[in-house]
């Protein structure tokens, strides 16, 4: 999602100059300042981004931009549409897909502390989980969604159906169990098909690895050194816990209109390593830059993070003629490159009422965090106010 919105901002291209003499140190200082200057977020920008909320598409947006050239915070919309509060900018949200990020972070540790081979089979760490079809699927590929296995079955129907059943747990064998009873997608190694099985099947890499629980693994290996106080895997538990903004599900009505339907509390077992995580925009605000600084995964594996394997995306009916899309899935980001050429890394999350994206520049000089209650977090057509917010921070 984040990865089209992004690609399709126009962006100026620099102008190419000759190299000017090595400035003076005084005006060395005066170029940083300009140049940080020239970066700065633009406030009127991204005041007008959430200027009308709550409206059809969004109930609240929470949004954090920093980098080199300042830093700017604001909130919109409210916390429920019941009572009318005012959204909480502190508030607590459902991360989604960025939990893969966390995922890929503590296998890239793994790999780092020599724990695990990245171009091994996952059979060598779990022979009793995938069946021989799928011996030769690689940890590395099940980290860069290359590894051809099929997404599970299950849960299955359409919104109302899952609506209903939305306080089940579903365990993550079972998924697997469904994927890998379905024959490969493709051969390991050969397109990349982004699916929620291959973070499953990781999950329970950490656990083999670790000795413990999934989520007891991201706790000790990232939480908790990092101080994300915030940010927790819920596991088997519906509930959002503490200050949050409520999330919403547009739906129709009797009426022939559409209401609001609460789905804030909503068990996320079927997510687990690959979208269960709960968070606040600081709190991944920090986890972003301490993740691109080195701070999380050391650079002997950091360097698979920022690395895009050169296959093209599955595509399962191809048009005639139709050129296949190269791949734009790293070992736990995505890299979008602006128009101007430069690449933003970053993940984005859908959970029902919730949308978030961390991303930015691999320097650190601009990132975005936000989380983006909208109506329709699952839909086709990406969310209005998360695209305002993207061109205003990123364009």
């Amino acid at each position: 999602m984040a990865t089209s919105l992004v690609a399709s901002l126009a962006v100026a291209s620099p102008l190419a100059l000759a190299s000017p003499p090595a400035p003076a140190p005084a005006d060395a200082d005066v170029r940083a300042r300009t140049a940080a200057a020239t970066d700065a977020p633009d406030p009127k920008a991204l005041r007008a981004a959430l200027a009308g909320l709550p409206d059809d598409d969004t109930t609240a947006a929470l949004v954090r931009v920093g980098g080199t050239g300042g830093t700017w915070r604001g909130s919109a919309g409210v916390a429920d549409v019941r009572t009318g509060r005012d959204a909480l900018p502190h508030g607590r949200f459902r991360a989604g897909s960025t939990t893969k990020v966390f995922t890929a972070a503590v296998v890239l540790q793994l790999a780092a502390e020599r724990r695990v081979a990245l171009d091994a089979p996952v059979a060598r760490y779990l022979p009793d989980l995938l069946p021989e079809r799928y011996a030769k699927v690689t940890v590395g590929q099940l980290l860069n969604h290359t590894s051809g296995i099929p997404a599970a079955d299950i849960p299955a129907g359409d919104f109302e159906e899952l609506y209903a059943h939305r306080f089940e747990t579903v365990a993550p064998r079972a998924l697997v169990a469904s994927a890998t009873a379905k024959k490969p997608e493709f051969r390991p190694g050969t397109r990349q098909h982004y699916l929620n099985i291959n973070y499953t099947v990781l999950g329970f890499l950490v656990e083999k690895l670790t000795h413990t629980s999934y989520e007891e693994a991201v706790s000790a290996r990232v939480l908790r050194p990092l101080g994300l106080r915030q940010t927790s895997l819920p596991g088997h538990d519906p509930r959002l816990t503490g200050p949050h903004n409520r999330g919403y599900q547009r739906v129709p009505a009797k009426d022939g209109g559409t209401r609001l339907l609460d789905v804030t509390e909503w068990n996320s077992s079927a997510s687990w390593a690959a979208g269960d995580l709960i968070s606040t925009t600081a709190d991944l605000e920090r986890f972003l830059h301490a993740l691109f600084r080195g701070d999380v995964v050391p650079s002997s594996t950091l360097r698979n993070m920022f690395t895009v394997p050169d296959v093209p995306m599955y595509d399962p009916e191809p048009g005639d003629g139709e050129k296949p899309q190269p791949a734009a899935y790293s070992m736990g980001l995505t890299r979008t490159t602006l128009p101007d050429g430069t690449d933003v890394w970053g993940k984005s999350g859908g959970r029902y009422g919730y949308n978030t994206l961390m991303a930015a520049r691999r320097d650190l000089s601009r990132t975005l965090v936000y989380s983006v209650n909208a109506t329709d977090a699952k839909g086709e057509d990406l969310n209005p106010t998360a695209q305002r917010i993207v061109q205003a921070a990123m364009g």
